[in-house]
């Protein structure tokens, strides 16, 4: 870089400085929001006591102004998969921005998105290419136009309780009414119940199905397709030629304890796999469509249909850095054997809980995907409490846990539906034997202060008006 280069850049960063700029205005976080975005948001984070201000974040924790630090046991919805600023990751993404590559020309064919696509295709022997976009709703768009083009049929099933996305294709596979109302009219897809192989062929039976799109194990409320579905799924789609498209936007990535959540049950081999959030490492947004190689070539099928399906910022050089970067850390550092052993020991630490509390009702999940399910507890005075909560909103009681963990014990988690009585923890996959033996002693004093009675409840109260007033 010449002299003139350096000073011409210099005086360009003199211009902006984003440092300066957060330490001149950062404290303006929730004012900010509440006037120029979502502005719900902060007035939802000051009621639940949510309202922190975090500095910094590292692997699996945040810190604030004091040097606190919180357990994150949510891990973005998911998308920190590796936790939050993996050294190998940041390190892609400066050497990415460091080579200047000539990036979305649009007429050329960039070696990354390639190298990522085989890399991903190896942990899917019997998918044989990938279309890259940018998050997990367009992941699910891709495929769901996919399938209705290679079969030339409208309706794709899917199952009760799903999420899928939130554009208007991946909405209308949403199976949580609370996210659909208002958006209609949306396409016309059919629910069936999660394992019901009969609901399942009476709506192949009409011939007009083109797939039916399913999550391994649910997100909203944790719910694991039972033993034996997905094969049987699988056949009966084929039977009446349509598709099965896996969702592991979630669950993919090694989540379960596999790399895919579908590879639990053997022989099940999708048409098509979503997946998107851990793969970009936390860092940019990245999703991608897997598929066999007959539905490609069907869809792009001619030069004239060469970008029949696109996306302007998809396969750009960053996202796909740190998806290779991904990749390598998982099979560098084990990751999926990680998941397996840590999952397994809090899971089982927790399931261990159910006989010492009334309120404690079912342990869930796969690998680092588990559900602490909450029931009507037995005790006449646990039960009026309990019943006091229901009458006023569903779900209250699962938030009146979340709560104290983040107020008490510093461990973010998060509820794990809308009216439900479900958390669910997605902490990052890197956590061990340290943070299960902190989430599991602090779930445990916030369940003894909640079946002694103690502070807990005077929160539920203040939950309780909160949702009388919302009516």
């Amino acid at each position: 870089m010449t002299t003139a280069e350096s000073a011409s850049e210099s005086s360009q960063a003199g211009e902006f400085d984003l440092g300066t700029l957060l330490a001149e205005r950062g404290a303006e976080r929730y004012e900010l929001h509440t006037r120029y975005l979502n502005h719900q948001l902060p007035r939802m984070l000051h009621t639940i006591g949510f309202d922190k201000v975090y500095e910094r974040a590292e692997g699996a924790y945040f810190y604030d102004a004091d040097g606190n630090d919180y357990l994150d046991m949510l891990a973005g919805f998911g998308v920190m998969g590796l936790g939050r600023h993996h050294p190998v990751i940041r390190k892609a993404l400066h050497d990415v921005l460091d080579a200047g590559l000539a990036d979305l020309t649009r007429f050329d064919c960039q070696p990354l998105p390639g190298l990522l696509a085989e890399k991903l295709l190896a942990h899917s022997p019997h998918l044989d290419r990938v279309f890259f976009g940018n998050s997990g709703t367009e992941a699910v768009e891709g495929a769901l136009k996919f399938a209705r083009f290679v079969t030339g049929r409208p309706r794709v099933l899917y199952c009760a309780h799903a999420f899928h996305g939130l554009t208007t294709g991946s909405l209308s596979v949403n199976g949580e009414s609370g996210f659909r109302d208002g958006f209609a009219p949306l396409l016309p897809d059919t629910a069936v119940p999660l394992g019901d192989l009969d609901a399942l062929e009476r709506e192949l039976r009409k011939g007009d199905v083109a797939a039916l799109i399913v999550e391994p194990i649910q997100g909203k409320g944790v719910l694991e397709s039972p033993p034996g579905y997905l094969l049987a799924a699988q056949e009966l789609l084929h039977r009446h030629k349509a598709l099965l498209i896996a969702d592991e936007v979630q669950t993919g990535l090694g989540r379960t304890g596999d790399f895919y959540g579908y590879q639990h049950e053997d022989g099940v081999e999708p048409d098509l796999v979503c997946v998107a959030k851990a793969l970009s490492g936390g860092y940019v947004p990245v999703g991608a469509t897997l598929g066999k190689d007959w539905i490609f070539k069907k869809v792009y099928s001619s030069m004239d249909r060469v970008l029949v399906h696109s996306a302007s910022f998809g396969s750009n050089a960053q996202a796909m850095a740190a998806g290779l970067a991904v990749l390598s850390v998982m099979e560098n550092e084990q990751i999926v054997a990680n998941v397996r052993a840590t999952g397994e020991r809090l899971r089982s630490r927790l399931a261990a809980l159910t006989d010492r509390y009334e309120m404690l009702a079912e342990v869930r999940g796969r690998g680092l995907m588990i559900g602490i399910e909450f029931g009507r507890p037995r005790s006449l005075k646990l039960r009026s409490r309990w019943t006091m909560l229901q009458a006023a909103r569903k779900g209250l009681f699962a938030q009146m846990v979340v709560v104290p963990l983040l107020q008490k014990h510093r461990i973010l988690t998060q509820v794990s539906g809308d009216h439900m009585e479900v958390i669910k923890l997605i902490p990052p996959l890197v956590i061990g034997e340290r943070e299960v033996d902190r989430f599991v002693e602090a779930f445990t004093a916030v369940m003894d202060d909640a079946h002694d009675g103690g502070l807990v409840w005077d929160f539920g109260k203040t939950l309780v008006k909160q949702a009388v007033a919302n009516r």
